[in-house]
């Protein structure tokens, strides 16, 4: 059997060489850094997705060695092939620069300036792809479109506000699920994603619709204003599950466990298993084992260290030892108050992590249930 043929591929000034088929996107990722485009609609997981947001555009200045003519356009690098001889421009164009500024400032046009209070800011690509490659400020005079929010089952809340329309959790419904109850209502600039008739989103994997959305538009009422992301410590774990692989990530502050995701890579997506197949996760998983003793830890998760997640990351999972009783040889200091006895503030018995929904005010004042 002949071995296939690859194509020559110059991207940003690097030579590769790609399968046929392969998309540009795929192709600057095997590069790697600056030189891959931004994806928010793009999910190499999901069928059929890409090609709605723009950010990911191109500019093709040589088609191929047989037709070597520029492509007049630029062009979305997740729905082009490349060709064999082509050569691509991105972070070296002016063209692209400008064309993205414009996109991004299209996809803030409508979005919240919520990220003070917004559980997905810390690890939002919209936030990421504002900082980047967004304008200090907006041309934008009319009034932005507001949603009422919606409890679209009993561990998810939309908030259709924030949303950017990438389709993700469309297609995450459609190719994970046994049966799609949301999905885009109306045309133009009333278009959202909503349920039919206020239905629940309550299949067994549904809740891999939050990994999936690049912004906070998709949250989980489990951990929603309980903690913020950063200071929160990712560790790699796994259990026996007989759903799904049991392979996630912890967010853990101290002993407690905040949230459940599944395992992503470098581009923000899910990770693949040892076994070739996609790692997403059941709703058991993610939402109702909260507590250390239901995991075996396997460690730090990786994390990049432009990441604000990076920041006392790679301290270690063990606490740190008192030194106060190595300096008194010994003896255990003594404690003339405890202030939680005269504090009705602080109630240490409380677990964040384990209460139902947000952490409010009634959560200390004794009007909720420990």
């Amino acid at each position: 059997m002949s071995e296939q043929q690859l194509f020559k591929v110059t991207i940003d000034n690097i030579t590769i060489n790609v399968a046929p088929g392969t998309s540009i996107l795929h192709a600057a990722r095997s590069i790697g850094g600056d030189v891959a485009p931004p994806a928010m609609c793009f999910y190499s997981k999901l069928q059929g997705s890409g090609g709605k947001c723009r950010t990911c555009l191109v500019e093709v200045s040589k088609g191929s060695e047989k037709d070597p003519r520029p492509m007049p356009k630029l062009v979305a690098s997740c729905r082009t092939t490349v060709m064999d001889g082509m050569e691509v421009k991105n972070i070296t164009s002016s063209k692209v620069k400008e064309a993205r500024a414009g996109v991004v400032e299209f996809l803030l046009i409508n979005h919240p300036l919520d990220c003070p209070i917004c559980d997905q800011a810390g690890e939002c690509h919209l936030q990421d792809l504002g900082y980047e490659h967004g304008k200090a400020g907006t041309r934008y005079e009319f009034q932005r479109r507001t949603f009422h929010k919606h409890d679209i089952g009993p561990y998810i809340q939309l908030h259709m506000t924030r949303c950017i329309l990438c389709y993700r959790c469309i297609y995450t419904a459609d190719q994970l699920t046994n049966k799609r109850e949301h999905g885009v209502l109306s045309r133009g600039d009333h278009s959202e994603i909503a349920t039919y008739i206020e239905k629940a989103l309550d299949n067994d994997f549904i809740g891999n619709v939050i990994d999936v959305c690049p912004v906070g538009a998709l949250t989980d009422k489990t951990f929603r204003f309980k903690n913020r992301v950063w200071f929160t410590k990712p560790v790699d774990a796994h259990r026996d599950c007989p759903t799904c692989a049991g392979k996630v990530q912890l967010w853990m502050r101290g002993d407690e466990v905040f949230r459940v995701t599944a395992r992503k890579d470098e581009w923000g997506e899910v990770k693949d298993t040892a076994d070739g197949k996609t790692g997403w996760i059941c709703n058991e998983c993610r939402f109702e084992k909260k507590n250390v003793n239901d995991w075996v830890i396997e460690g730090p998760s990786v994390i990049s260290r432009h990441s604000v997640i990076a920041q006392g990351h790679y301290l270690g999972l063990k606490k740190p030892e008192e030194t106060i009783v190595k300096v008194m040889d010994g003896q255990k200091p003594r404690f003339f108050m405890d202030i939680h006895d005269v504090s009705e503030v602080n109630r240490p018995n409380i677990d964040l992590s384990l209460i139902e929904g947000p952490a409010t005010s009634d959560t200390f004042n004794g009007k909720q249930k420990d």
